[in-house]
């Protein structure tokens, strides 16, 4: 038997799939979550990239669990798969663009830093000039949605450039710091095939590497080694699947491609300090 599932949409709160391959969808803050009482219960977008701008206001984030409070103007980047709420300040204005989860592809090359900021996420405050382009972008967006005359290139074309808005500001939340071209495929890869529990040579013959070379790698980018990276992902899905469903551990040992249920509960003690018991507290 699966476990029971996370709760995952493609729009908050609605059953159906989109019909495009390409769906993209920007709406306000407020259309939403007024329905809500202004809180977007933990859930997922297994397909999609969402980025959340507050013009103004106040929102308190849930990533896996782990709350931050930010008052705008600030960007959200949620990653797809990421279990994620949102709980705002009443009033509290901005937007929310949804991508698909290829977007990424869009990206110039290898060292085009827009597949980093998409894969990664994060939350950053935006200065006043970064806000105001990113205000206008998103308002153009939704003029165009509303109106529907926009061809969907025009429409992809406005949101890559809303998105690249983001990416001078998020570097310089991070310290500057470039992701690796062969580092963020790693994480791609990782995404995909982590259920799998591949062997690192699977992971360093797709990225043309020698095991001790990806090892290299990701102790000088990381500090850790590649299998830390591949046991950290399982590790965050089972926290997940604990903590936001009604399944047990053996059920999501299963689930997560592990054969003995007792080697799966060590595991997690291992990664966590914690019992898989714990985690429902």
């Amino acid at each position: 038997m699966r476990p029971a599932a996370i709760p995952s949409y493609a729009l908050y709160g609605e059953d159906r799939a989109p019909e495009e391959q390409d769906f993209l969808h920007i709406e306000t803050i407020a259309a939403r979550s007024t329905l809500h009482d202004w809180e977007i219960a933990p859930h997922r977008h297994g397909g999609f990239v969402q980025v959340l701008l507050v013009r103004e206001g106040h929102v308190q984030v849930s990533f896996d669990g782990v709350e931050t409070a930010q008052d705008g103007p600030v960007a959200v980047v949620v990653p797809a798969g990421t279990v994620h709420g949102f709980r705002f300040r009443e009033g509290t204005a901005g937007w929310v663009l949804t991508l698909p989860g290829d977007f990424a592809a869009r990206a110039e090359g290898p060292a085009d830093p827009l597949q980093g900021l998409l894969s990664r996420g994060g939350q950053f405050g935006l200065d006043q000039p970064a806000a105001q382009r990113a205000a206008w972008l998103a308002g153009e967006m939704l003029g165009l949605q509303e109106t529907g005359l926009a061809q969907a290139a025009l429409r992809r074309a406005l949101a890559e450039a809303l998105v690249r808005s983001l990416i001078l500001p998020e570097a310089a939340a991070a310290g500057g710091a470039a992701p690796h071209p062969r580092l963020e495929r790693f994480r791609q890869l990782i995404e995909t095939h982590y259920r799998e529990h591949r062997d690192l040579d699977f992971y360093a013959d797709a990225l043309g590497l020698t095991r001790r070379s990806l090892s290299r790698l990701t102790a000088d980018r990381l500090g850790c080694s590649p299998i830390a990276l591949l046991h950290r992902r399982l590790a965050t899905e089972a926290r997940r699947l604990l903590r936001y469903t009604g399944a047990s551990a053996a059920q999501i040992a299963a689930e997560l491609g592990f054969e003995d249920p007792s080697y799966f509960s060590r595991f997690y003690v291992r990664m966590t300090g914690k019992r898989p018991g714990e985690e429902r507290g």
